[in-house]
């Protein structure tokens, strides 16, 4: 079975709600009746365009059988995870843009959601989390800037989130923002093409250096882009604890990191195995983004791999980690 692991969803069945009744959330506002609606969070600017792509269920499942993929993680779109807003209105709008993608998932089998999770706050983000797996989801995507525009993963205040995640056994899938605060990113749409990659290198390189991950060691973590520059940078970030001893061992928590395959270069997969092995790398997409691979089943048919690298890399190794059933959607 070939499995997605990296792919983006705003439901229609969202939108629709909150269009029925903009009371739901005092601190949400969407604008647009057209086909690409935005979402304002706190007071905000509304956001980019919601595309038609993130929700709707017909082209999706169109793609999954032209892309030769049986079942596809879908998370949220990080653009709209309202890491603005406060208190219980976070942990509202977290269940509830979980809940529909759970709906999206019941209408089309292919489909398993990751739960979203208010960030913003470690203790609400926790309860949040333990309530999804309770209810039966295969883990949770987060964001890399918990405050919405800034933050940083490692902030003590977003202790009892690792801990749970830990406890429970949670795969965790984390994604970078699309604003990643440097004004040199404001052409070219650099912001795609290299900005979501330093903004993830930043956030686990803080992660690894401060021990999160042996500290919360039962957890496991999935990076988006295949880590951005890490596995290329890990000389250099063993090298950097070499002259700062005081900072927990990098290689020990990266060995415990994966990665999906969403590099668009075979010799850039085979490196990337090499480097973690291949039991570490899962499929990805970001379906339905243009900077995605569309195509993702091709870069594993282009790369060198043996025939049980390849296996584990289509959907052997997100079966495992993600607890999904052998049969789970297969065709959708």
């Amino acid at each position: 079975m070939i499995i997605d692991t990296h792919a983006h969803v705003v439901p229609q069945s969202l939108l629709d709600a909150l269009r029925g009744e903009s009371r739901l959330f005092p601190s949400v506002r969407l604008h647009g009746e057209g086909a690409a609606p935005r979402l304002a969070f706190a007071g905000g600017a509304p956001g980019r365009p919601i595309q038609p792509r993130l929700h709707d269920l017909g082209q999706r499942r169109d793609w999954l059988k032209a892309a030769r993929v049986d079942h596809q993680l879908v998370g949220g779109w990080t653009d709209v995870y309202g890491y603005e807003l406060a208190g219980e209105e976070a942990a509202d709008w977290a269940r509830f843009y979980s809940e529909h993608m759970r709906r999206d998932a019941v209408a089309l089998s292919s489909l398993t959601a990751l739960a979203t999770v208010p960030l913003q706050d470690g203790a609400l983000a926790a309860r949040v989390l333990d309530e999804a797996l309770d209810a039966g989801f295969k883990g949770a995507m987060i964001a890399t800037q918990p405050k919405g525009t800034g933050g940083n993963l490692d902030d003590p205040d977003l202790d009892p989130f690792w801990e749970l995640a830990s406890a429970r056994g949670a795969t965790i899938f984390v994604h970078p923002h699309y604003i990643c605060g440097d004004e040199r990113l404001a052409g070219y749409d650099l912001i795609n093409a290299v900005g979501r990659l330093a903004d993830s290198t930043t956030a686990i390189a803080r992660l690894l250096y401060s021990g999160h991950l042996t500290r919360f060691s039962g957890m496991t973590l999935v990076l988006a882009h295949a880590g951005g520059a890490l596995p290329y940078a890990l000389g250099r970030l063993k090298r950097n604890r070499v002259i700062h001893p005081e900072y927990a061992d990098p290689e020990e928590g990266f060995r415990r990191l994966y990665f999906d395959s969403v590099v668009f270069e075979p010799l850039a997969l085979r490196f990337l195995c090499d480097v973690v092995g291949a039991d570490k790398v899962v499929l990805g997409s970001d379906y339905p983004f243009g900077i995605g691979d569309l195509e993702p089943v091709n870069i594993v048919d282009a790369t060198p791999l043996t025939a049980a690298e390849r296996t584990a890399i289509l959907g052997g190794n997100a079966a495992r980690i993600f607890h999904l059933e052998c049969g789970c959607g297969a065709g959708g």
